[in-house]
C-alpha cells in the first residue's frame, strides 16, 4: 500500500468509530441542560487512567450535542496526536455564563454528570476549562464533588498546574515552531514572528517564542482596535505586558513602540515574517485570502484556523505549517499530568513533558513527511490516527 492509501484507510477507520459515551444530562426545573461525549478509551487501557477519555467543558447558550461530540472526537485525535494514554471526551452546558443564577445551574450540570466520573468508576475524565470558563468554575466543581479529582487546569494551591495562567499550550505551540525550524536547519535566535490574538494561547506564544529568541514584529487583537508594527525589537516591558494581558500597559508601550497598520485583526496572517502564529479563533485562513500569507512557517496555536484544502495551497506557495492537532496539545498534557502526578511542582512537570512530547512529535511528522514527500499535515494525521490504532507507551 502507499502511504496515501494507509493514511485514507486509517482516516476510514477512525471516522467509523463511535463514541463509548454520549449522554444529555437535564433538570428541567433548573433550567439545567448540558452533554458528556467519550471516545477512544481502549486507547488508555492498562495506563494510569485506565478505561478514561478527557477534554475541556465548553458553555455557551447556543451548545448542542453535535458540537460536543465532534469536540471530543477532535480530542481523540489531539490526544492520540500528543502521544497520550488517553481518550478523547469533552463536556458541555448550555447555558450564558454571564447570566444570572449561572452558578446554581452549574453546580446542578456537575452533580448530574457525578456518576460518569472516572474517579467514580466512570469513563469520563472530569471537567476542564474552554470557551466561556472561568477560574471561579474550578472551584464551584471541586467543591460540589467534595474532591479535587475531576476538575483539570485548576490553580496549584488545589493541587493543579493552573495552565492557562502558566501558559503550557502556549509553551507547546512557541516548542513546535522552535523545534520545525531547526529541523528545516534555520536559526531561531533572531527570528521574526507575529501573533493573531492575545488571549491565553496568544500571549503565552509570545512569552515563550521571545524566550527562545524570537523577535516579535506584528500583533493584533481586538482589545487593540487592529494590528500593530514594531518599529524595532520590542521591549522587555512590552513583551512582559502582552505575556500576562496586561491591555493598559500593552497600550501604552505599543503608542512609543509600534505603529498601528490596521484596524483588522487578521493582518498579521499577511505579515512579511519568518514565522505566523494564528491564535485567535477558527476558519481564519480561507479560500479568499490563503495567497496573501507570506511568512515561510505558519504554526497553529488556535484549534481549526486554516480550511481544509488550504494547506495545499499553503504548501504550493512554499509555506510549511504545523497543524494545530500536533503543535497545541500542552492543556492536555499539563490535564494529564495533574490527574496522574503526585509531585508538588505539577506545573513544571507538565511543562517537562510538553517540550519532550512535542518536540518528538514535530520531529516525526518532520522526517515522515520528507520521506513519502507528503504535506506535513498528512504526517501528522497519519501519526496520530496509527497512535488512536496502536497502543501508546
Amino acid at each position: 500500500m502507499t502511504f496515501a492509501d494507509k493514511l485514507e484507510a486509517l482516516r476510514t477507520k477512525f471516522e467509523s468509530l463511535e463514541p463509548e459515551l454520549e449522554v444529555t444530562v437535564k433538570d428541567e426545573a433548573e433550567g439545567v441542560e448540558g452533554y458528556v461525549v467519550v471516545w477512544n478509551t481502549k486507547i488508555s487501557e492498562n495506563g494510569p487512567l485506565h478505561k478514561c477519555g478527557k477534554g475541556g467543558t465548553r458553555i455557551h447558550d447556543k451548545l448542542s450535542m453535535d458540537e460536543v461530540k465532534m469536540l471530543a472526537k477532535t480530542m481523540a485525535l489531539k490526544n492520540a496526536a500528543a502521544g497520550l494514554p488517553l481518550g478523547g471526551s469533552k463536556s458541555g452546558l448550555k447555558a450564558d455564563p454571564k447570566s444570572a443564577g449561572f452558578e446554581k445551574k452549574y453546580r446542578r450540570f456537575v452533580d448530574l454528570c457525578r456518576p460518569y466520573l472516572h474517579e467514580n468508576g466512570g469513563i469520563f475524565g472530569g471537567f476542564g476549562f474552554d470557551i466561556g470558563a472561568n477560574p471561579i468554575h474550578a472551584h464551584w466543581a471541586c467543591d460540589e464533588l467534595g474532591s479535587t479529582r475531576s476538575f483539570t487546569g485548576k490553580s496549584p494551591e488545589m493541587g493543579g498546574t493552573d495552565y492557562d495562567r502558566e501558559g503550557i499550550a502556549g509553551l507547546g505551540v512557541a516548542v513546535s515552531a522552535k523545534t520545525v525550524l531547526e529541523e528545516c536547519g534555520k536559526v531561531v535566535q533572531g527570528t521574526s514572528f507575529s501573533v493573531q490574538g492575545i488571549g491565553a494561547m496568544g500571549a503565552a506564544v509570545i512569552r515563550y517564542f521571545s524566550e527562545y529568541g524570537g523577535v516579535l514584529k506584528v500583533v493584533s487583537d481586538p482589545r487593540l482596535n487592529g494590528t500593530w508594527e514594531l518599529k524595532d525589537a520590542p521591549t522587555d516591558e512590552l513583551i512582559k505586558a502582552l505575556s500576562v494581558q496586561d491591555i493598559r500597559v500593552i497600550k501604552s508601550c505599543l503608542s512609543k513602540e509600534a505603529t498601528q497598520i490596521s484596524d483588522s485583526s487578521d493582518d498579521p496572517l499577511y505579515a512579511d515574517v519568518d514565522v505566523a502564529f494564528p491564535c485567535a479563533v477558527q476558519n481564519v485562513i480561507t479560500s479568499e485570502n490563503v495567497d496573501r500569507i507570506r511568512a515561510p512557517f505558519l504554526v497553529e496555536g488556535a484549534n481549526n484556523p486554516t480550511y481544509a484544502h488550504g494547506y495545499a495551497v499553503l504548501a504550493s506557495h512554499g509555506v510549511y505549517v504545523v497543524p494545530d492537532f500536533i503543535a497545541n496539545p500542552g492543556g492536555v498534557i499539563a490535564a494529564f499530568v495533574e490527574l496522574t502526578s503526585d509531585s508538588s511542582e505539577k506545573a513544571e512537570e507538565a511543562k517537562k513533558m510538553t517540550r519532550s512530547k512535542i518536540t518528538m512529535n514535530v520531529k516525526e511528522m518532520v522526517a515522515l513527511a520528507k520521506e513519502h514527500n507528503v504535506l506535513p499535515r498528512e504526517a501528522g494525521l497519519f501519526l496520530a490516527y496509527n497512535r488512536v490504532f496502536t497502543e501508546v507507551e
